[in-house]
């Protein structure tokens, strides 16, 4: 759903008509580490997203958040919802997208490269990445996290986490992850020296 990558001969060579020089600025992909175009996620996706959340409150991140349409269905549910995007042209429409839909106040889209922002501040969290980027995003989600956040993975999971629940099906499938089960239980070893300790 969002770009984060480098942009690749791949990338560049894609084709574009009359109506690719409209939609050409929403596609490209604006990457440094992995080239993934931008795909709208699905009416399925979204709901299920919400539905795994629907105890959960407070504020949430869209990790690549395309055209804002997890932000803004999120908004809507009653979350401070935050997107952070790479692509310009995805960013500004869904400030317009938000605004239109009477949730700009609840919402917030920023431009930037998902490796340069610190995401401790947010107790929700959803990523639709692939999995050339998986691995290395465990590694910062595991040590900027905070406890007691959720992390939901769209279309791919995480490599090494074990998910709490998962939920769909095919391309629409969503998984859970509890940051406890993935975070390093630092207290409880200080504890357990502590106990051992003469």
């Amino acid at each position: 759903m969002s770009d984060f990558g480098t942009e690749s001969n791949l990338c560049s060579e894609t084709k574009q008509g009359s109506a690719g020089e409209v939609t050409g600025p929403f596609v490209a992909p604006a990457l440094r580490k992995v080239c993934l175009p931008f795909v709208p996620a699905t009416r399925t996706q979204i709901e299920n997203v919400l539905t795994v959340l629907k105890t959960r409150s407070g504020s949430l991140v869209d990790i690549g958040s395309g055209d804002g349409r997890i932000v803004i269905a999120a908004a809507k549910r009653g979350f401070k919802a935050v997107g952070f995007e790479l692509n310009p042209w995805l960013v500004w429409y869904s400030r317009y997208k938000a605004w239109r839909e009477g949730v700009h106040h609840s919402t917030s889209f920023y431009i930037s490269d998902l490796w340069k922002v610190s995401f401790s501040e947010y107790s929700n969290v959803v990523i639709f990445g692939v999995p050339q980027m998986m691995e290395q995003l465990e590694v910062k989600l595991q040590t900027e996290l905070q406890s007691s956040a959720k992390v939901v993975a769209c279309r791919f999971p995480f490599p090494t986490w074990t998910p709490d629940d998962v939920a769909g099906e095919g391309i629409d499938t969503v998984w859970i992850y509890n940051a406890k089960t993935f975070k390093p239980h630092i207290g409880n070893d200080k504890d357990s020296e502590r106990q051992e300790m003469p």
